[in-house]
């Protein structure tokens, strides 16, 4: 552009209002296309960024519909578990029902063998013309707990030792070299298809000595039968010096009171 040009312009602006005011508009339309620019671009970019947002919070919502699912999957379990959970504080309140009971029946039992020891003192201290009237008296406590014994040790064996009789008890003699040994309590029974042969003896008072005595003649007994044999004792009363030696000599004590 020349000076001559430049110099027109300028005179026409100072000199001519349209003039000017034509150039003043063309240059404010271009600041405004500038802009226009600025702003497409601007609005371009926010576009994008919404679309970004909007995927964002589909997973978002995604995310938030799989905690959902998994937070109905706990509550549904943590239901099942309040279910199971009752159940078991019913089944445990009936349990400690069936152990009020037990402890109360245990303890009448306790205050009877209390009772028997006591009377069984008195007894011993009677002068000697009354031996034979407490002889007979022992003897018949005898028969009542073989009687018991009878019917309490096979259901006994049954659950606690998964043996099931044939058949009732019975009285046997066995032969031993040469001498025959009479078994109170004599009887046959399967324990995972093994033949088992189960013998016994009821007393009313269980003590070590009682255990010593009835292993003498039931080890001879066990020889002579062969095969597994089971040996037991029943009694009212088992002693705590009892059940060491039973262990000893593989010999189940069984009180009239459990089942």
């Amino acid at each position: 552009m020349t000076a001559d040009i430049k110099r027109e312009i300028i005179r026409l602006l100072q000199e001519d209002m349209e003039f000017r005011y034509t150039v003043a508009g063309l240059i404010g339309l271009e600041e405004v296309l500038r802009r226009l620019d600025r702003h497409e671009q601007r609005m371009t970019e926010l576009l994008e960024e919404q679309r970004n947002i909007r995927n964002e919070q589909a997973k978002i919502w995604e995310e938030i519909k799989k905690l959902r699912e998994n937070q109905e999957k706990l509550w549904e379990e943590v239901r099942e578990l309040r279910i199971g959970q009752e159940k078991l504080w019913e089944n445990q309140n009936r349990l400690w029902e069936e152990v009020k009971a037990l402890r109360e029946g245990q303890n009448k039992l306790f205050e009877g063998y209390g009772r028997l020891e006591k009377a069984l003192e008195e007894l011993a201290s009677v002068q000697k013309n009354l031996t034979r009237q407490v002889g007979a008296l022992s003897d018949t406590i005898g028969f009542g707990i073989e009687d018991i014994a009878r019917v309490i040790v096979p259901g006994w064996l049954l659950r606690h030792e998964g043996i099931k009789m044939v058949d009732e008890f019975v009285r046997r003699w066995v032969a031993v070299d040469g001498e025959e040994i009479e078994v109170n309590l004599y009887g046959e029974g399967f324990r995972n298809g093994e033949k088992i042969t189960i013998i016994g003896e009821a007393k009313s008072r269980i003590y070590r000595n009682e255990v010593v005595g009835f292993d003498r003649w039931a080890s001879l007994v066990e020889k002579a039968l062969g095969g597994t044999v089971y040996k037991f004792m029943c009694g009212y009363l088992v002693h705590p010096s009892a059940e060491d030696e039973a262990k000893k000599r593989r010999i189940t004590l069984i009180a009239s009171y459990m089942r």
